[in-house]
């Protein structure tokens, strides 16, 4: 039975510790999800906020999901994210000895016993025990290990307390447990094999780790290695249990909702200091600040900002925050990131000239962009391929009296001395003048000569980025 009362108890100790080490601990699973991504980030931020470290553990003793791209993926995308740890990465699977003494060590101070039941019978001891509103106690608890069969197969229980549990957790408050809630837990399979609550408190103690935030789909969890710690005689570390992401509808995030693992934000042309942001705000608060650099947020974070109830993915919102760090990103950088972006396109140019365009625009466009992905609705008035095939209402802004008028701006261009945005945007505004006509008799049609009518900024800033001698070719590819 889980009770919370009063929220954050804990977090006085960190004032306390001499040192403060988190860690993240992913299952491979073939991709870095969007919640391990954010637990990351809590804990790399209140690691550096606090001046301790930021471990990283790979729970890979399931071995069938434990491939060496699965690992590679979860390495690919923390460090394409900016969450780089502490250290070198430990495999808990290598770490299997240790875990496995550990259990011996329990054995022979009584904490723990050889239990020979065969599955049918915890099966039918479990049955019982759960009529009876009581936790499974194995017969073995008390009888000699002599009595087994020679040869039996065995696992090792944890003896488990017949007192109940209290955590007091950074989040969720005081939480209690009745004993009846607790088995006497496997801690050895019958092949040797640790299970993931001995590995997981032998790991914590042996790394030093002082807090663990993790999902709160492990707070059940944190009971048991409590009791776990307990009887080994080592510290309890400060839990710190986050509710999960939900999806926009409000319900478990799930494969209905798409774009599960930080590759896919990735590929959809977010940045990582973006996503970053945005990911800190699920589930965390600093009054309403809303926008945050990096430095800000180590600044600012620490457990007592965590919310108890569940954050809803916000795509509208994440595309704002994302657009904030766009327009503070350093040009070549993004250029770079959004040749990457299209490497092999066949449809676009990217020969130099081209990349000279983008790298001059790229301080307007990336104020008119939210991703990387619409950089390149941005870029298209740049990089389709000549000539540009009118359709529609382009089409239509070159009838015959718009084609004349092109064709004297045209020679008006080619004799143009200034060709700066400024100097454009004047020549425009007076050729329109001259013309006796507003200047959208002028720049309609020249935009879509010019552009073909792809998104675009103002036409003077458009010439000046393309020079005068793809202006005027552009012109003569219409005219």
């Amino acid at each position: 039975m889980i009770a919370p009362t009063s929220q954050r108890s804990k977090i006085s100790h960190v004032q306390n510790s001499t040192q403060v080490i988190t860690r993240f601990a992913p299952s491979p699973t073939g991709f870095l999800h969007i919640g391990g991504a954010r637990t990351a980030l809590f804990c790399s931020l209140f690691a550096r906020h606090h001046g301790g470290q930021f471990k990283l553990r790979i729970e890979d003793t399931d071995r069938a999901r434990s491939t060496d791209e699965a690992v590679e993926a979860i390495l690919e995308g923390l460090t394409w994210l900016g969450l780089n740890w502490d250290g070198d990465v430990v495999s808990q699977f290598e770490r299997a000895d240790r875990h496995r003494a550990v259990a011996t060590e329990l054995l022979q101070t009584g904490k723990a016993f050889k239990c020979y039941c065969t599955p049918e019978e915890v099966e039918s001891l479990r049955e019982t025990a759960f009529a009876e509103g009581r936790a499974l106690r194995s017969p073995w608890r008390d009888r000699d290990p002599s009595e087994a069969p020679d040869g039996a197969a065995f696992v090792v229980r944890f003896r488990a307390p017949e007192d109940g549990v209290e955590i007091e957790d950074a989040v969720q408050g005081d939480v209690s447990w009745a004993a009846k809630e607790f088995d006497d837990l496997i801690l050895l399979r019958n092949d040797g094999g640790p299970t993931y609550n001995l590995a997981v408190v032998v790991d914590d103690h042996d790394m030093g780790v002082t807090h663990i935030i993790r999902g709160d789909d492990h707070l059940t969890n944190a009971a048991r290695q409590t009791q776990i710690y307990q009887a080994l005689g080592w510290d309890v570390p400060v839990f710190a249990h986050i509710p999960l992401i939900h999806g926009p509808d409000g319900k478990k995030l799930s494969k209905r909702h798409g774009a599960l693992g930080v590759e896919a934000y990735r590929d959809m042309g977010y940045l990582p200091e973006g996503l970053r942001n945005y990911l800190l705000r699920l589930g965390w608060a600093k009054g309403d600040q809303e926008l945050f650099t990096d430095e800000e947020m180590v600044e600012a974070f620490d457990l007592d900002g965590l919310n108890k109830a569940p954050a809803r993915l916000d795509f509208d919102k994440m595309a704002s925050v994302n657009a904030f760090h766009m327009k503070r990103a350093d040009d070549a950088r993004l250029a770079d990131l959004f040749w990457d972006a299209i490497a092999g396109r066949e449809d676009l140019r990217t020969d130099d000239t081209a990349r000279a365009w983008v790298f001059k625009a790229m301080g307007t466009i990336k104020d008119r962009a939210k991703t990387l992905a619409e950089i390149e609705d941005q870029t298209a008035f740049l990089l389709r391929p000549r000539p540009f095939k009118l359709e529609g209402k382009q089409a239509k802004a070159l009838n015959d009296e718009a084609r004349e008028r092109l064709s004297r701006l045209r020679d008006v261009l080619a004799g143009q001395a200034d060709w700066s945005e400024a100097g454009l945007d004047a020549r425009l505004k007076s050729f329109a003048e001259e013309e006796a006509v507003g200047f959208g008799k002028v720049g309609m049609p020249l935009r879509a000569a010019v552009t073909g009518g792809a998104p675009a900024p103002d036409m003077s800033f458009v010439l000046a980025v393309l020079g005068r001698e793809e202006t005027l070719s552009r012109l003569d590819d219409q005219l």
